[in-house]
């Protein structure tokens, strides 16, 4: 595919299977409501605009990645965007979730700030975790974002416990734990359906099978199906078209409805497709796993212009202005933020005012 264009403020040119179904309610990464007012659905404006930042975000990110401005690389979303879109929009500000090694889908949609989320991955200390997380360790505890992670399907422990604490604490919050493919085989993730589903936790495990586990097939790293791993642990599974925001959220709205009422939990399997290179690194090794007809077949069903058909078109060229502009006033803030002291590396390295439960004593 072509390369994203080298200045990060310029804007590109666009022109641009299953599923689950059924109410709660989302909010966009602006807090704007993004449910139909009458049907109970996504707002599909508002659904457009959460696409369209993630995408712009990526693309952006690859170029200051090109620049040097991101030092380290990141992992593209570009091409899944309907998934964390749809997914997100489903849940309540309350809710929970954890993400991936290539999280910054999820972290917009669930309402993380474009400004500190920049500034996290430019390495600056108005970043979200001033930034030490950088790219693979986004999180935001206030908003719910209990972080990306470096290791392949260990938000799924992160995300039961997160479940199991809630009802603990007798919260109807649902929790949520994103992981790609790759993951399903991971012993940690099985073990976490096996608790989840004795302890009928409210959790969604979102699989993200964008048919590629870094640049192996899926065909060549999976045995049997995927859906089949959570059903052998009698946890409901369905798959869902990954491409389309909407039907993810339809798919997503009926399970966390049903985990929030004491149900369990579920498992989708949204089959999506990656545009971009599993790492930056791609830019720099050319390696070939797949053909640039494949790469283009698959983008011929994106998720921009899915959403973008069911709006307006005044409504979409105001959404992409109104992007553009978030976005531009990002890239500013991370580039005027202070990059952090070298004397300060190892604040933060360990835990320091820890306070003990109620009805636990500390010796001295």
């Amino acid at each position: 595919m072509p390369n994203p264009p080298g200045d990060p403020t310029a804007r590109p040119d666009t022109d641009g299977p299953e599923t689950g179904s059924p109410d709660t309610d989302g909010s966009d990464t602006d807090g704007t409501d993004t449910r139909r007012p009458d049907a109970g659905g996504p707002d599909p404006v508002a659904l457009y605009r959460t696409i369209r930042l993630i995408r712009r975000f990526e693309e952006r990110c690859v170029a200051l990645v090109k620049a040097g401005e991101i030092v380290g690389g990141i992992h593209p979303y570009i091409g899944q965007e309907a998934v964390a879109a749809g997914v997100c929009a489903a849940l309540r500000p309350d809710d929970l979730i954890t993400s991936t090694h290539r999280g910054h889908g999820h972290v917009l949609a669930k309402g993380a700030d474009p400004d500190r989320m920049t500034a996290e991955l430019m390495g600056r200390t108005t970043g979200l975790n001033k930034g030490r997380g950088g790219s693979m360790h986004a999180a935001d505890v206030g908003l719910g974002i209990l972080g990306a992670n470096g290791i392949v399907g260990a938000g799924a422990p992160i995300a039961t416990g997160a479940a199991w604490a809630a009802v603990r604490a007798g919260a109807d919050r649902v929790a949520v734990s994103f992981f790609g493919d790759g993951a399903v085989s991971q012993g940690v993730v099985l073990e976490s359906f096996n608790l989840a589903a004795l302890w009928r936790l409210p959790v969604l495990f979102v699989c993200e099978n964008n048919g590629y586990s870094s640049t192996a097939t899926v065909e060549d790293m999976v045995a049997g199906s995927i859906p089949g791993r959570a059903a052998a642990f009698g946890i409901p599974a369905a798959t869902v078209d990954g491409m389309d925001a909407e039907a993810v959220f339809a798919a997503t709205r009926e399970c966390v409805e049903r985990a929030r009422q004491g149900g369990g939990p579920a498992f989708l399997e949204c089959r999506t497709y990656r545009f971009d290179a599993h790492h930056t690194w791609e830019h720099r090794s050319f390696v070939r796993y797949r053909t640039q007809e494949q790469v283009e077949e698959g983008r011929r069903r994106d998720p921009v212009d899915i959403q973008g058909a069911r709006i307006p078109e005044e409504d979409r060229a105001r959404v992409d202005d109104e992007v553009e502009a978030v976005l531009d006033a990002a890239v500013r803030f991370a580039r005027d933020s202070p990059k952090p002291d070298p004397s300060e590396a190892l604040d933060f390295l360990y835990a320091t005012g820890l306070r003990p439960r109620a009805g636990v004593t500390t010796s001295a």
